[in-house]
């Protein structure tokens, strides 16, 4: 039975689940808001909290992350919006297999003819249809299309497309394939080093001392915040708006201003917070024993 949930699959703010086998739900998952141009090619076509980010080039383009609901909709929407073609999209790709991010990616498959490219221990999570997931594979709400997977990257890799080169990070824990993506942005004479981070949260029911579908669990999470505090970054986004604060520094309407979500100190502050939380619950787990 999963609750009354909060800070369900990663996101930093209350969400709402119920009854025995429910999924989480929160209405600013789908409610919508105005794609804008966050830094160089980089734009935001999500919905008001679940990131989605197109990344454009002159040989097509990169999506990062659907969502839920008629997510394909709003985000074709979205990029057309912004005065592109969804057509030309080339590339799709995910943070995390949770259903809240890639529950549109077979349709968006569909729409585009696009490769869709993830982390190889992530690829059962997506051709499952969640069904693979160590924490929610035995929640039905939690289940979305399958995807079928083109081809799979590794830590370290890179992903290259019209000038465009996006380092991947295997940053595990969350998920066993979770990833992080960063990359290069020149703006004004500036080189800007972006992060779309996958953050290390933990969702109820997760045990990080070790679980039976996840053995490695807590050997990853302490991986991966020990990467993303060694990470050197200017700019930080992440797979919710609210894991960034993006509400707090954008407004529908802003004028495009590229320092905007430049923010090294917030992106370290909270990877140490989450970190604390780990530690905090490992030890609470341990002590138990």
């Amino acid at each position: 039975m999963l609750g009354k949930l909060t800070l369900l699959l990663g996101l930093g703010m209350t969400t709402m689940a119920s009854a025995q086998g429910a999924a989480p739900q929160n209405e600013n998952w789908t409610k919508p808001f105005p794609p804008f141009r966050i830094i160089g090619n980089i734009y935001w076509v999500g919905s008001y909290d679940l990131a989605t980010y197109l990344i454009t080039t002159p040989q097509g383009h990169i999506l990062i992350n659907t969502g839920v609901g008629d997510t394909a909709q709003q985000i074709r929407a979205g990029v057309e919006q912004l005065g592109f073609k969804i057509t030309d999209t080339k590339i799709l790709t995910a943070t995390h297999g949770h259903f809240d991010h890639v529950a549109g990616m077979a349709e968006l498959k569909r729409l585009t003819g696009g490769r869709l490219l993830v982390s190889e221990q992530e690829k059962p999570l997506l051709e499952s249809g969640g069904k693979a997931d160590f924490r929610f594979g035995g929640t039905a709400g939690a289940r979305f299309d399958p995807a079928a997977v083109d081809g799979t990257f590794k830590d370290g890799e890179k992903i290259s497309l019209g000038g465009t080169e996006i380092t991947v990070h295997h940053h595990p824990g969350h998920t066993k394939g979770a990833t992080s993506f960063t990359l290069n942005v020149q703006e004004r004479g500036k080189t800007y080093r972006v992060i779309i981070a996958n953050m290390g949260s933990i969702n109820p029911g997760v045990t990080v001392s070790g679980m039976q579908a996840y053995p490695g669990i807590t050997q990853d999470y302490a991986r991966t915040f020990l990467a993303q505090k060694d990470m050197r970054i200017d700019v930080w986004l992440a797979s919710h708006a609210g894991q960034f604060r993006m509400h707090e520094k954008y407004k529908p309407g802003d004028a495009y201003d590229p320092e905007r979500f430049v923010d090294p100190a917030g992106f370290l502050a909270a990877v140490l917070r989450l970190e604390k939380v780990y530690l905090d619950q490992l030890a609470r787990e341990r002590n138990a024993k």
